[in-house]
């Protein structure tokens, strides 16, 4: 076992693992941190999407390891102060979101474009969002959450 230190929505944490264990196992079975999902565990399908040092990344196939040192954010940490995101917000107000399953991974897709592009036009949203899956929707009211978000945010929405 090796001791991994790691900061995970502003909390730090240490955890001892072994060099095969992944990001996604030590969020959920070490530190009880549910948001990120088991979909496929092989990086397809987003649900298990967490920003590592501010990037996003699939922590079904990060190596726990990788991310000593680093910081975490899981959906549950881009709430601040008892107050949603915009993109949580968002969201909740425009339906996009059914069974809630993609929904953590979704959110933290969005968030990692409208930091790195406030001003996302509809056509880049689709593209940050085309690694995340979705089996209940069309994604229309997903983009439509992220273009609402984005305008909320201080970004004209794109057409």
């Amino acid at each position: 076992m090796y001791p991994l230190e790691l900061t995970v929505n502003g909390r730090s944490c240490q955890v001892a693992v072994d060099f095969k264990t992944t990001l996604l196992e030590v969020l959920r079975d070490k530190l009880f941190i549910t948001s990120p999902k088991v979909g496929c565990n092989t990086g397809d399908c987003g649900t298990c999407s967490v920003l590592l040092n501010g990037k996003l990344v699939r922590s079904c196939i990060t190596n726990a390891l990788s991310a000593q040192g680093k910081e975490i954010i899981t959906v549950e940490g881009i709430a601040k102060a008892g107050e949603l995101h915009p993109l949580q917000e968002a969201f909740h107000e425009n339906y996009g979101a059914q069974c809630g399953f993609c929904t953590p991974g979704m959110i933290l897709a969005s968030k990692a474009l409208l930091d790195e592009n406030p001003k996302p036009t509809r056509e880049e949203a689709k593209e940050a969002l085309s690694g995340n899956l979705c089996r209940c929707t069309g994604y229309v009211k997903i983009l439509d959450s992220v273009m609402a978000a984005a305008e909320k945010m201080g970004g004209p929405q794109g057409s």
